[in-house]
C-alpha cells in the first residue's frame, strides 16, 4: 500500500508542477519578466482556464491526500 502512495506522490508531484506551469502569469514578478507584455494579445479561453484550475486543484488534492495516507501509514508501522 506504501508503494502505491509513494508512487502517485510521484506521478502527483510532476503533474502539479507541469499544472502550475500552464497557467497564465497573473501581475508582477517572475512571470512579467519573461514577456509579460505578450500576455495581454495571447489571452485564452475562460472556459480553458476554469477546466485548467479544476484539474490543478484535483490533482494538489490527490497530492495531500497521498502525503496524508504516508504519513499514517508510516506512523502506525
Amino acid at each position: 500500500m506504501i508503494l502505491f502512495l509513494q508512487i502517485l506522490l510521484i506521478v502527483s508531484s510532476v503533474l502539479l508542477i507541469l499544472l502550475v506551469l500552464l497557467h497564465r502569469g497573473r501581475g508582477g514578478g517572475l512571470s512579467s519578466l519573461f514577456g509579460g507584455g505578450m500576455q495581454s494579445s495571447l489571452s485564452g479561453s475562460s472556459v480553458v482556464e476554469k477546466n485548467l484550475d479544476r484539474l490543478t486543484l484535483f490533482v494538489g488534492a490527490v497530492w495531500v491526500i497521498a502525503i496524508i495516507g504516508i504519513g499514517l501509514l508510516l506512523k502506525v508501522n
